[in-house]
């Protein structure tokens, strides 16, 4: 007992020891955060499908259209492989373009537009520092996207300022940038000219409201809907993209007789019998599209050349941009405007296929797409159960030749068809399933878009 007792505190003098020679135990500073980056990316491409985003092979979005850019991502500074991939009409994809590899620094807005049509479709990379704007300024860089546009000058002015005696902000050929630039926030006016002619205004903006700290891409990219100016301005947030549409753009509207026991008509907007926006349209007619200042309308249906009876009378508010068909349908003594609107682009890599059911006898159908006499034993419908009135807006459909086949819902007996139609990528195709003249069978077609040239006649049984 005594040896062991003796042990203990030599055992502590030695570790005490040890204690003392020993240097400060030191504990390092830990590593800085990474820097941080910011990506979004903008579907530019006018004819171009919707597409999905691909990030380090991970999918960031999906079905992005035309005009539609990603919120704001942020990740950590470094090497990137940005995907961008075409949605086919059967649901696959193919790569729009290669893939993007790209070293992003920190503090940095990364902005990746797909641009061109689609034979030329290519990325298009703009950068620009991550830093606020001054106090009580608007920041903004501009970008020409719009393919099939020329050189232009585009001004940033006072509302209604002389552009004869104002400074161009500066010039851009398709895919170079201006800026950034800052402005005092306030309301400025926008104007976009043939490059060297600035009496000759491709776009105008009207008077538009810049708000202080905002820090935005703006993008001229090509008009595909209403109005003949050649570009809108498409401005991109953190959030998405919105768009500042030419201050003069219509709405469109397209008016179809598809009553079959109605007479010929007169469509009369705001009361204006002695003017009539449309003139003596008959059953299984359209009238093209008309385009009208965005406002608000009242629209009555009366038989050609008369007052009255009002057959129609109907309150229709047009957006400017949008375009809409105006079909009267159902008998006469219950005939009603269906209101549609439409999205009018082409799409290179499909053809866009509209029915509407607008026949009173037929009650819900279904509806084939199948090979051209191979008949629908067996098939699947595209569209089952579709009610009257209903409208499959449009199809992504695959170019090729076509049966069209409508029967009612759950049989096979045929009541539309076989019509046999050829459909071509970038094409728009619009039928509507109607009664014969005067009502009941046989069922027909009006047909609208490419179907006019294609088979030279709106109606076909």
């Amino acid at each position: 007992m005594r040896k062991f007792t003796l042990m203990i505190p030599v055992v502590l003098l030695a570790l005490a020891g040890c204690n003392s020679d020993s240097e400060p135990r030191v504990i390092p500073d830990p590593p800085p955060p990474p820097e941080r980056t910011k990506l979004q990316v903008v579907h530019a491409s006018p004819n171009a499908p919707t597409v999905n985003l691909v990030l380090n092979g991970n999918e960031i979005a999906s079905g992005v259209d035309y005009k539609v850019a990603t919120g704001v991502t942020e990740t950590n500074a470094g090497t990137y492989t940005i995907g961008v991939d075409a949605i086919l009409p059967d649901g696959s994809t193919v790569d729009a373009f290669e893939d993007v590899t790209a070293d992003l620094a920190g503090n940095t807005i990364y902005s990746v537009l797909a641009v061109g049509d689609l034979a030329n479709i290519e990325p298009l990379v703009i950068t620009r520092s991550d830093m606020a704007p001054a106090a009580g300024s608007f920041r903004a860089q501009i970008v020409h996207a719009a393919p099939d546009a020329p050189m232009v000058d585009i001004y940033v002015t006072a509302p209604g300022a002389d552009l004869a005696t104002s400074s161009v902000l500066g010039s851009a050929s398709f895919k170079e940038a201006l800026g950034p630039v800052e402005v005092a926030e306030g309301d400025y006016q926008i104007r976009i000219t043939v490059a060297g002619d600035p009496m000759t205004v491709v776009y105008d903006s009207g008077t538009v409201a810049l708000a202080a700290g905002a820090d935005l891409l703006i993008a001229a990219v090509e008009n595909v809907g209403p109005g003949d100016q050649p570009v809108n301005l498409l401005v991109m947030g953190p959030d998405g993209a919105s768009e500042i549409l030419d201050a003069s753009t219509p709405a469109s509207v397209r008016v179809v007789h598809a009553s079959a026991d109605a007479p010929a008509v007169d469509v009369i907007a705001n009361d204006n019998f002695a003017a009539p926006l449309i003139a003596n349209l008959a059953f299984a007619n359209f009238a093209g599209y008309v385009d009208l200042p965005a406002d608000s309308y009242n629209v009555k249906v009366v038989p050609n050349g008369l007052t009255a009876p009002v057959v129609i009378d109907a309150d229709l508010d047009l957006m400017a941009g949008m375009a809409y068909n105006v079909i009267a349908l159902n008998e006469l003594a219950m005939i009603e405007p269906l209101v549609l609107t439409a999205d009018n682009r082409r799409v290179g890599t499909e053809a866009k296929l509209r029915i509407v059911h607008g026949s009173v006898t037929a009650a819900g159908v279904d509806i084939y797409l199948v090979a051209p006499g191979a008949g629908i034993d067996g098939a699947t419908p595209v569209l089952s159960d579709v009610p009257f009135k209903a409208d499959t807006n449009f199809l992504s459909v695959a170019e090729g030749s076509y049966d069209v086949i409508v029967t009612p819902t759950g049989t096979t007996d045929v009541a539309i068809g076989p019509v046999t139609i050829n459909l071509t990528a970038g094409g728009i195709y619009t039928a509507i399933a109607v009664d014969a003249a005067g009502g009941g069978t046989p069922l027909g077609l009006i047909l609208l878009d490419d179907f006019v040239a294609m088979m030279q006649t709106s109606y076909l049984f």
